[in-house]
């Protein structure tokens, strides 16, 4: 399977995720030492659901960033553009109202959500604005959106660390698992040329949402913004 480019085409984009739908879950466990699941877990808890709202859960994958949601009586929607992930997902949480749909072109109704959230996924847009627009739209006047993604480390020493060596590394471990080292040598690529955190809280004023802020998490290995919809 060809590894997707950094023009991010959509269908590139899917097909690259198709290719390690089934072992992805178990990859990111394995690369990031566990801590995928504590960034998530701070995910939740900054979108702060209540049981009976609607939340739109995007680049949602398998599923594991909205079985919390669910289990919480909060009524959750995953949506991903690639098809293999959200089969993968099906096959595990039958439950789930899993869609297919593209962030730039969502096929949900004007304010139909109460917050939308995306883990990991945003930088895998083609384009970082018009998603952000999108994610106003479909959230209602006063609702809130939560971005968790990759980041710019905050102490030099790490950031030095993590860049000259550890994403050097990261296709090689990922590809003996997955045994598709291209998709994850994308992934390095599309972290290193990622928004910084005041960058992308700039973008979302940019887009429409209010409040703009940011919070680092590990170091700033991995960033969650925050914003809310004018009301």
């Amino acid at each position: 399977m060809s590894r997707a480019s950094l023009d991010k085409k959509p269908t590139e984009v899917a097909s690259m995720f198709d290719g390690i739908a089934r072992r992805y879950d178990l990859t990111n466990d394995l690369i990031s030492l566990g801590q995928d699941r504590r960034w998530r877990k701070h995910t939740v808890d900054a979108v702060a659901a209540l049981p009976g709202e609607r939340v739109l859960d995007l680049a949602a994958g398998t599923g594991t960033s909205s079985e919390p949601f669910a289990d919480e009586g909060v009524e959750v929607v995953p949506c991903d553009f690639s098809v293999g992930m959200l089969q993968v997902g099906k096959r595990r949480r039958p439950d789930l109202p899993f869609v297919a749909g593209d962030a730039t072109a969502l096929p949900f109704a004007d304010a139909s959500f109460d917050a939308v959230t995306i883990s990991f996924g945003l930088r895998n847009v083609v384009d970082t604005s018009a998603a952000l627009r999108e994610m106003l739209r479909v959230t209602r006047p006063g609702g809130r959106i939560v971005v968790c993604e990759f980041s710019e480390p905050t102490w030099k020493p790490f950031r030095v660390l993590y860049t000259d060596v550890f994403m050097k590394l990261l296709p090689v471990v990922a590809g003996a698992v997955t045994k598709e080292k291209g998709s994850y040598e994308y992934l390095v690529e599309s972290i290193r040329t990622w928004p910084t955190q005041p960058e992308l809280a700039h973008l979302m004023l940019d887009a429409g949402w209010e409040g703009a802020a940011y919070r680092n998490l590990s170091g700033g290995l991995v960033a969650l913004h925050r914003g809310i919809r004018p009301a």
